[in-house]
């Protein structure tokens, strides 16, 4: 049975470093997982990621909520967005992406 629950990404049940200038936090309520990911002005995933992953684009479906900052998806087949405050985005795998501008990029993620 499902009850009512809450937790706090200011006491999360994880937290890791998966590369330089980026970090997660992660809380699990209700069966699901949650995933506050902030990425420093700099990061970039072809820079920071393909290292410690060892792929040539980001393997990863992305679905996110920009809280702050802004992000740019560049597609394998050549295809562009830029993410901002208060969007709701989904990237497929096959990119490479980035924070813009001199603010981290925050947003929320919901892996499946």
């Amino acid at each position: 049975m499902v009850t009512a629950e809450k937790k706090s990404f200011a006491h999360p049940d994880e937290s890791t470093q998966p590369a330089e200038k980026m970090a997660v936090d992660v809380v699990n309520v209700g069966g699901l997982k949650f995933q506050r990911v902030t990425a420093s002005p700099g990061w970039q995933w072809s820079k920071h990621m393909k290292p410690v992953v060892k792929t040539e684009h980001c393997e990863k479906h992305h679905v996110a909520y920009v809280i702050s900052g802004k992000l740019h998806a560049r597609m394998s087949d050549g295809k562009e967005i830029d993410i901002g405050p208060g969007e709701v985005s989904v990237v497929p795998l096959g990119h490479d992406g980035w924070t813009v501008g001199n603010e981290p990029a925050v947003w929320l993620e919901i892996p499946h």
